[in-house]
């Protein structure tokens, strides 16, 4: 049989396959590694993945490139990102440095509220560039499919204007992206002591102008539309999500939700119920809600930058979900003000370090649970016959050394729908 491209002598090949369903408990410490291998890519998919000499002999290909006994995973998915933004959050880094907290510089109107001023005043273009320039970034550490959310508009006319912005980079870069809806990521100054009005206007204007842009883009049919709500103190109740939830699913919408980030409001066990997708953060989920996401399909993704960027100690104790059966995925929530970070590897080893997560649960995490957590799951995050062909070269001879060594980069080379052109 010919293949398009043959990637021969990898030394350690780090599948993450998982027979088409997240993993759960024992199942996250098994990456599937196969030794001194070979992978065969045709239109795009993988079509051989196995020993070498069984590999070889049954492909030929017009390319062959010899790894040299690398190490070759999955590119990472990343399940949870804001990097469509204006402006930028240095002076707040600092105001953090000398102790104030997210919350008190929301209820300010600084955090997401600062950077809703700026996201505004941007034109596409704007908008455009400082996305492509960080989506090269994330590209350049291995992410090669991500999420991305507006919620820097809080208006019609910015959010509208966001999600133009997300597709033109699905279109441009090479990083596949999945688009999520959040105007509830805020309350904007213009409804102030007026939560339940911005509510109304989610519900009764938003929601409907965003399945219509939806459907005409070229999006729709091919990924999942999200919508997600911030359930924090400060940003929106439980009775307001419970809207905004029901709302979205009568009109179609794929549900997520940012909860328990801060403080418990029993979002984690309202966004379960309604069938959300992901539920992220969890820094302050309850022992009986890892119960019920324990057995529920949902998954649950944290988000270990934020709190390295806090410098805070607590974590979600990813440890005792992953004990308890959660399916837990991993997601960088690069963002201009509580997580600035690019690198899914990154978020990896301070999860290992500070979630006590092991290695082969943090690329499991990272990997095919992350795709599973955009709705993705039998179509990337892992390297099986039929899955899109994204892969990740490495410059070493062992998958644990891309979490044990941090501050660098590891990625010699990334892989993305079997086309070798793109370089790290």
């Amino acid at each position: 049989m010919t293949a398009d491209l043959l990637i021969t002598n990898i030394g350690q090949l780090v599948t993450c396959a998982s027979g088409g369903k997240p993993k759960r408990g024992a199942e996250m410490r098994d990456v599937r590694v196969i030794q001194d291998c070979a992978v065969a890519i045709a239109g795009g998919k993988f079509v051989g993945v196995g020993e070498r000499e069984v590999v070889e002999r049954q492909f030929s290909a017009d390319e062959v490139f010899d790894a040299d006994g690398r190490t070759v995973c999955p590119g990472f998915v990343d399940p949870h990102t804001h990097i469509v933004f204006a402006g930028d959050r240095l002076d707040e880094f600092e105001l953090k440095i000398k102790g104030a907290d997210y919350l008190e510089i929301l209820a300010a109107g600084g955090g997401i509220l600062s950077t809703v001023s700026k996201t505004r005043e941007a034109d596409e273009d704007e908008l455009f560039e400082g996305g492509r320039r960080r989506l090269d970034q994330m590209l350049r550490c291995g992410t090669t499919t991500a999420e991305v959310k507006t919620g820097y508009g809080l208006d019609l006319e910015t959010e509208l204007k966001m999600l133009r912005v997300i597709e033109r980079l699905d279109r441009e870069h090479s990083v596949d992206l999945v688009p999520t809806f959040l105007p509830a990521h805020a309350v904007p100054s213009e409804f102030k002591d007026r939560g339940d009005d911005y509510v109304k206007l989610v519900c009764d204007e938003m929601l409907p102008a965003a399945c219509e842009w939806h459907r005409a883009s070229h999006f729709s049919g091919r990924v999942p539309f999200f919508i997600d709500v911030f359930a924090e103190k400060n940003a929106f109740d439980i009775e307001q999500t419970a809207k905004i939830f029901s709302a979205a699913a009568k009109l179609g919408f794929s549900l997520k939700a940012h909860v328990d980030e801060f403080t418990n409001l029993g979002g984690s066990s309202l966004a379960i119920e309604a069938g959300a997708v992901s539920i992220d953060h969890l820094d302050a989920i309850s022992e009986k809600e890892i119960e019920i996401l324990a057995a529920s399909a949902t998954i649950g993704v944290i988000t270990p930058a934020v709190n390295f960027n806090f410098g805070s100690s607590r974590f979600a104790d990813a440890r005792k979900m992953i004990d308890s059966g959660c399916a837990v995925a991993i997601a960088t929530d690069y963002n201009p003000g509580s997580a600035p970070c690019p690198s899914q590897p990154l978020a990896m080893a301070i999860a290992c370090r500070y979630q006590n997560i092991l290695p082969a649960e943090a690329f499991n995490a990272a990997t095919v649970n992350a795709a599973h957590a955009l709705g993705l799951g039998n179509v990337t995050g892992s390297v099986e016959v039929g899955k899109r062909a994204d892969l990740l070269i490495c410059e070493c001879d062992d998958y644990r050394q891309m979490v044990y060594e941090f501050g660098g980069n590891l990625v010699k080379q990334t892989v993305k729908c079997g086309d070798m052109s793109e370089f790290c």
